[in-house]
């Protein structure tokens, strides 16, 4: 996750990531080539969860292996709790630090996920999110499994890039200057601009079903992470509390149609989405307390979004099934089946 800070009047993001570019032309001191390295995330982030989204839809499993730390991190670094003995069996490092200071030593920025790693070296590629995500889409065509949708096509980016610019800034970043906000001034202009977008987005997808027309694109990966992320911790954490995503219809139908679109819902880790949140800002939440809700079962109710037309994969197919070691428990995501793929309730 980026890192950030209270500042005298508003919440600031630090970008200063680590901006290597992985090239399918070779271009540059990484190429593209399966095997060499792996994408290090946390279920628990947003900006990683895109990666994680972006990865499963177009089949680069076997192509780019991927580590998942914790849901919670210390000021130090994320960890790999989650594996036998602590360690990232790929890697063998108890933390991701271990991989920033391989790469630099004495790593002076946020220690952050996603990270993409060179496994032979150990050594941290590039933290910065938004170009991983596109260079998945670009770079790695080769690779991609056959049926893989094409997220980011290129006679919609006119289009798209501006669009995906207003998501990050009002939306995807604009629950963090919510919840950051060091004092009231800037919370209401935050709060102000947040619930303006989302009006904005209430009313552009009314009449289509996805942001850039009738299939999925990267753009919708990179709403859907915030928008399943808002009633679980936003709206009450980062007090965005207008309204609930369950009380906005149309943004809630269209969180509910990609949720339940292979790809999305089956990446969602409800239990270290609240877990990391509540435990790791103490600030927000001093006690660290977790809390029980919200009931989940909502997110089965039906969208009646295919009356609006178009399919999620265009020409496209769904992605396959998931690796056992990738999937996400029923205890997490209450709609995972065994094979983690989601199961819609009453269905087999």
């Amino acid at each position: 996750m980026a890192q950030g800070s209270y500042v005298e009047k508003s919440y600031e993001r630090d970008t200063r990531y680590i901006n290597d570019r992985i090239t399918a032309d070779g271009s540059g001191q990484w190429p593209v080539e399966p095997g060499r390295y792996r994408l290090v995330v946390s279920r628990a982030c947003p900006w990683a969860s895109r990666l994680v989204i972006t990865r499963r839809l177009l089949g680069l499993e076997d192509a780019i292996s991927m580590g998942v730390c914790g849901p919670t991190h210390d000021a130090d670094s994320w960890t790999f709790d989650l594996d036998p003995g602590g360690l990232d069996p790929v890697l063998k490092i108890p933390r991701i630090k271990d991989a920033y200071e391989k790469r630099e030593p004495g790593y002076p920025r946020g220690i952050t996920v996603p990270a993409i790693v060179e496994v032979s070296s150990g050594k941290v590629v590039t933290n910065d999110f938004a170009p991983m995500e596109l260079d998945l889409i670009t770079q790695w065509r080769d690779f991609q499994r056959t049926g893989a949708p094409d997220l980011y096509p290129e006679a919609l980016r006119h289009d798209m890039d501006p669009l995906m610019r207003r998501i990050y800034t009002e939306v995807n970043n604009g629950v963090y200057r919510c919840g950051f906000a060091g004092t009231q001034e800037a919370y209401d202009d935050a709060y102000q601009r947040l619930f303006t977008a989302l009006d904005w987005l209430t009313d552009h997808l009314r009449t289509r079903r996805y942001l850039m027309g009738e299939h999925i694109t990267v753009a919708d990966i990179r709403l859907f992470t915030t928008l399943v992320r808002f009633d679980p911790v936003y709206h009450g954490h980062f007090k965005a509390n207008r309204s609930k995503l369950s009380e906005m219809d149309v943004l809630w139908a269209y969180a509910r149609d990609l949720f339940w679109t292979p790809g999305f819902g089956d990446t969602v880790n409800f239990t270290h989405i609240k877990q990391h949140y509540y435990r790791v800002h103490r600030d927000i939440n001093p006690t660290g307390v977790v809390p029980g809700g919200p009931d989940l079962a909502n997110w089965a109710a039906p969208h009646g979004r295919e009356a609006l037309g178009g399919s999620p994969f265009g020409n496209g197919s769904a992605p396959g099934p998931i690796a056992p070691g990738e999937r996400v428990a029923a205890a997490d995501n209450p709609f995972s089946g065994p094979d983690g793929l989601l199961v819609y309730p009453g269905r087999s």
